[in-house]
């Protein structure tokens, strides 16, 4: 009974992350099947690959080969093969996901919601699928895709970072696409790609900007004791020597908001003119008054 009680949350756990992979691989196919596909417009990654080869294989096969069946083509062996080196614990929400998002592109009717319009379609295109890839990744999930290939390329090559190489692979599509349809709409697709990335970003964040502050100031216990006071935030101290003095200078560290960014600026204004503060962007900041923490599991 006890084994059943603390499987439970687990279970719910499990549940929600393919909830959000079925959600988020449904909006991906609105947006490649009302969107991309219509228009011509390759996206990057293997989405953008299938209908490079609907298109060129419509010389062969009267309507090309489905992007759906294109998009599994391309990711099934490449998944299986992924499985190999990593194995089937670490790939199996990949390689569900990218069997969802083909189900969906195959249930999905293509239909052009815009027509002749390119900048209104990469933005929609964009947007839907940002939030699709935002909502499968807080599944703990990927579609696979050129993700999947940059990771394998990466533990072939370790000295280059998997961000590059992705780069890269996202880069020879969007050429290959500019080939084939014109430069003029593959600029659009890259509008589209740069706006996909960032809301599925801010999805993951739940689009909170957060900075980290470096405050080096002879009054450090008075800045320290208004942070907990009046913005209810914690704070580190660290040891610091001053180069040019050789003197210790302490440093308080802390971790904000955007909002209690402005008040940390105006507190430190007030209590030493001369501090010396660094105020800089974090991309994720998890722990108490953050992100939470959830158990990873692929």
């Amino acid at each position: 009974m006890s084994d059943l009680i603390t499987t439970l949350p687990e279970r719910r756990e499990r549940l929600r992350d393919y909830l959000c992979i079925a959600a988020g691989t449904c909006l991906m196919a609105l947006s490649t099947n009302l969107f991309y596909t219509p228009a011509h417009m390759t996206p990057g990654g293997f989405t953008g690959l299938a209908i490079i080869l609907q298109t060129v294989s419509s010389a062969l096969i009267e309507g090309g080969i489905p992007v759906w069946l294109g998009s599994a083509m391309l990711n099934i062996p490449l998944i299986l093969f992924s499985v190999l080196l990593r194995g089937w614990k670490f790939v199996r929400r990949t390689f569900l996901a990218a069997i969802v998002f083909s189900v969906w592109l195959y249930l999905i009717p293509e239909t052009a919601l815009v027509v002749d319009d390119h900048f209104l379609t990469a933005v929609m295109g964009g947007s839907l699928m940002g939030a699709g890839l935002g909502i499968v990744f807080m599944g703990r999930a990927t579609t696979g895709g050129t993700d999947t290939l940059a990771a394998i390329i990466n533990r072939l090559l370790p000295h280059i970072s998997t961000a590059r190489i992705l780069w890269v692979l996202d880069g020879i599509v969007i050429l290959l696409s500019a080939w084939i349809y014109g430069i003029a709409i593959s600029l659009y697709a890259l509008i589209s790609v740069i706006l996909c990335s960032r809301l599925a970003d801010g999805i993951i964040s739940g689009f909170r900007n957060a900075y980290v502050a470096y405050i080096i100031s002879d009054r450090f216990p008075q800045i320290k004791e208004r942070i907990f006071n009046e913005m209810k935030r914690g704070a580190t101290l660290l040891q610091g020597r001053g180069m040019y003095t050789g003197s210790d200078r302490p440093v308080l560290f802390c971790a904000v908001s955007r909002k209690q960014a402005v008040v940390l600026r105006d507190i430190v204004a007030e209590e030493d003119r001369n501090a010396f503060m660094i105020l800089t962007d974090a991309s994720e900041i998890r722990g108490e008054g953050f992100l939470p923490y959830s158990k990873e599991e692929f």
